[in-house]
């Protein structure tokens, strides 16, 4: 199986979750650094639909940028991360078993 890990290695959640994929046996991790590399607008779409979540809920709202998204609905956050990857929640974990947001970290179990 393979999983594909959206990855910030500065998060502490996001190198948990790589770890436990990389404990995985069996398991062909793919690591997309995606501040360095993002998702397009509609792969996030895509992920958060597998993942059974709303935009919203991946929105990093932590960040100040995300403050005017207050009231935004799905479409205007998934623009916004679209243009400041910055504004995405780590990890995303994507498996053929479905996506997975790793907070906390051993929720990508679920999808190994």
């Amino acid at each position: 199986m393979k999983a594909t890990i959206y990855h910030n290695p500065r998060c502490s959640k996001s190198r948990e979750a790589l770890a436990i994929l990389n404990g995985t046996p069996g398991l062909a991790v793919e690591v997309v650094e995606y501040l360095k590399t993002p998702p397009s607008r509609e792969t996030l779409k895509d992920l958060y639909a597998r993942a059974g979540m709303t935009a919203r809920e991946g929105l990093r709202i932590t960040e100040d940028a995300a403050k005017p998204l207050k009231g935004a609905d799905d479409d205007a956050i998934l623009d916004a991360m679209a243009a400041d990857p910055i504004l995405i929640e780590r990890p995303l974990v994507v498996t053929e078993k479905g996506a997975r947001l790793g907070r906390p970290p051993e929720r990508v179990r679920e999808i190994l």
